[in-house]
């Protein structure tokens, strides 16, 4: 037999573990705190398995969170031989026996008769199924997360949103990560439709915004796995506008770096998910018509930059910083772009003129007026004004802090030192050249000291 010490009931209404009341931890049936908490009030892991009818491997196991508890009957058994009330861990009544006799006056069955019901050849008595109704609606609608703890969750990724356009992708993918774990373990357990839904929406936003993160550093790959999430996540909230959003966010991707052919087609796929006015839809337009500008695609450029204005007049954002949000300074970001694609410098120069006077002269999203810095040195370099296309181009990169100097940025000042004909690559553009060189691998020094440090 084990022995050791006892486990005081008292402790589960008193008892505190990592700061916080065991009862929150109770109340999201999280057997691994409760099994980590006896343990620090010297009850061995042999005790607690002895007192919940599991292996020692398999207490230990529970304890490490290699292993998930959600089977009701498991849960009940372990709220019995560790004495911690049933309501605390949301099972209900002491004895459901009670609660269905409790019906049966209020509906005049005879519950405790062994009754069989109606039908040749049935066994199965009226209690038992009763019993068996009782606990299945109570599984149907227990959560492992309460409403508040929902809500903060909520507001914590709202708050990442605010911080994200003004904050380095390192720190932010810090951040993101606390709260993907956090996220991943709720939604392994089972929960409520509603409640999976709300946890597969915030998912999907915290996903989108470790993808943006990876692409504005330059890691394509993983960049391109967790926007695969993002769009698993936004299917699985039934959110019509978080599913059209995270695709066109998506579609950014292989503009940046890929082949922008995908970008058309992904920003097409978000656009096809709903037909309702959205400002999400009238990203998707945008990153289309940019994307088609850049392959040469004129008329359809053309077309689409019609059809973002047109969805953007319907459904557009009120202006604001937040990240995922599509104000009118960025849809004239895209239209930058997409100007700058089709060679109509004298629009572009328009567009960048009105978009930076939108962003201000201390914009809170650095890295937007960088871009159509950089869309402004495309086109002086395309009116053949190699100087001064390089060194707009330097200042833009110089302009942001440091730790902003992303691959995104370089990769687009790349690109106008390839937009100069190679005759003219000397001076500024030569300058130009070495200083994103130079960016890059102090880019690289600073990315490997951040993850030596970790998160």
């Amino acid at each position: 037999m084990v022995v050791g010490v006892q486990v005081d009931p008292e402790w589960w209404s008193s008892g505190v573990w990592n700061g916080r009341p065991i009862g929150e931890f109770l109340q999201r049936r999280d057997v691994t705190a409760a099994f980590r908490f006896l343990h620090a009030r010297g009850v061995s892991y042999g005790r607690i398995a002895a007192l919940v009818g599991v292996s020692p491997n398999r207490a230990a196991e529970i304890a490490k969170g290699i292993r998930q508890v959600t089977a009701y009957e498991v849960l009940e058994r372990i709220a019995v031989g560790l004495s911690i009330p049933r309501p605390a861990m949301g099972l209900g009544r002491t004895d459901d026996a009670d609660a269905v006799q409790d019906r049966s006056h209020a509906t005049g069955a005879n519950v405790g008769a062994e009754r069989p019901l109606a039908g040749e050849g049935t066994s199965v008595e009226v209690s038992s199924l009763a019993r068996l109704r009782l606990e299945l609606d109570e599984a149907l609608a227990s959560a492992s997360v309460s409403p508040r703890h929902l809500d903060l969750i909520e507001e914590s990724a709202g708050e990442h949103m605010r911080m994200y356009p003004s904050a380095s992708p390192q720190v932010m993918l810090s951040l993101l990560a606390a709260d993907c774990r956090e996220v991943q373990v709720l939604s392994r357990r089972r929960q409520p439709a509603v409640v999976q839904a709300r946890l597969s929406g915030v998912a999907a936003l915290l996903a989108t915004m470790c993808a943006d993160a990876l692409m504005r550093l330059g890691d394509v790959g993983e960049a391109r796995r967790w926007y695969r999430t993002a769009i698993h996540a936004a299917d699985d909230s039934g959110q019509a506008w978080l599913r059209v959003l995270v695709r066109a966010q998506a579609a950014m991707l292989p503009y940046y770096f890929g082949d922008p052919r995908q970008t058309v087609a992904v920003a097409e796929e978000a656009l096809a998910v709903t037909s309702t006015a959205l400002p999400s839809g009238a990203l998707a337009a945008a990153g289309r018509a940019r994307a088609l500008a850049r392959v040469g695609a004129t008329g359809q450029a053309r077309a689409a930059i019609d059809q973002a204005r047109r969805m953007f007049d319907q459904a557009g954002d009120e202006d604001t910083d937040v990240a995922f949000r599509f104000p009118a300074k960025r849809l004239l970001l895209y239209l930058s772009g997409t100007y700058t694609w089709l060679g109509d410098t004298t629009e572009a120069y328009r567009v960048q003129d009105e978009a930076l006077r939108l962003y201000g002269a201390a914009p809170a999203v650095p890295i937007d007026a960088a871009l159509i810095a950089l869309d402004r040195s495309m086109c002086l370099a395309h009116d053949r004004r190699a100087a001064e296309a390089a060194a707009t181009a330097r200042e833009a990169v110089a302009d942001l802090p440091e730790i902003q100097r992303t691959e995104i940025i370089l990769t687009r000042a790349t690109d106008v030192v390839s937009a100069i004909p190679g005759s003219n690559r000397r001076g500024e553009v030569a300058a130009l050249t070495d200083y994103v060189q130079v960016c890059r691998e102090r880019a690289r020094r600073l990315g490997s000291a951040a993850a030596a440090l970790g998160p």
